[in-house]
């Protein structure tokens, strides 16, 4: 296990791509965005929980923690490029490759199909999460400057057909209302 543990260390050296083709100076690294993912889904699939929603935290939080494991093989691969790559099926085969060696790669991979096809409600609150976090990144970028990142802001639409937007509606459109207070006011790179 421990050349798989030497190579997740990528996943701190990997540019979020995305960034990156956007000129995003020092971009965040796929680990850094894993890392939000994991805890913003403690969060709120405990707060799914405490309104009743019957979720199994803990597998919430592996699937946020594997869901971009396979990337410390075939690395982040930005979504323009991902229409000639077979992404998905590229990080199934790294993920069947690397995690051979923890005795759990049907599991794991179980639960990185579970997220990337949202056949779960636990793998449906992770990739709400993974857009939220991208979301709250773009944001972020945006106030300390950084310009034409409008595309990414697309992804409102894919947060508010979720089922798990009437729960977190509060969320992301304090979020956008937070952005277009950012532009109104001009204080767009000033913080």
């Amino acid at each position: 296990m421990l050349e798989l543990f030497l190579e997740l260390g990528n996943l701190k050296r990997f540019p979020r791509a995305g960034w990156l083709l956007r000129g995003v100076p020092n971009p965040e690294s796929v680990a850094e965005h894993g890392y939000r993912v994991a805890l913003i889904t403690l969060f709120l699939a405990d707060e799914l929980k405490a309104r009743g929603i019957e979720i199994d935290v803990e597998k919430a939080l592996k699937i946020a923690l594997l869901h971009d494991v396979g990337e410390a093989r075939i690395t982040d691969i930005p979504m323009p490029a991902q229409k000639y790559f077979d992404k998905v099926g590229g990080e199934v085969r790294a993920l069947e490759d690397m995690l051979r060696v923890t005795g759990r790669a049907e599991e794991y991979l179980g639960l990185f199909r579970e997220y990337e096809a949202e056949l779960s409600l636990e793998g449906r609150l992770v990739k709400f999460v993974d857009r939220l976090e991208m979301l709250v990144q773009a944001f972020e970028y945006e106030r300390a400057g950084v310009r034409n990142l409008d595309e990414f802001w697309g992804t409102v639409d894919k947060l508010r057909k979720s089922e798990l937007y009437e729960y977190f509606k509060d969320i992301v459109e304090g979020l956008v209302e937070m952005r277009g207070k950012l532009f109104r006011e001009g204080s767009y790179g000033s913080k």
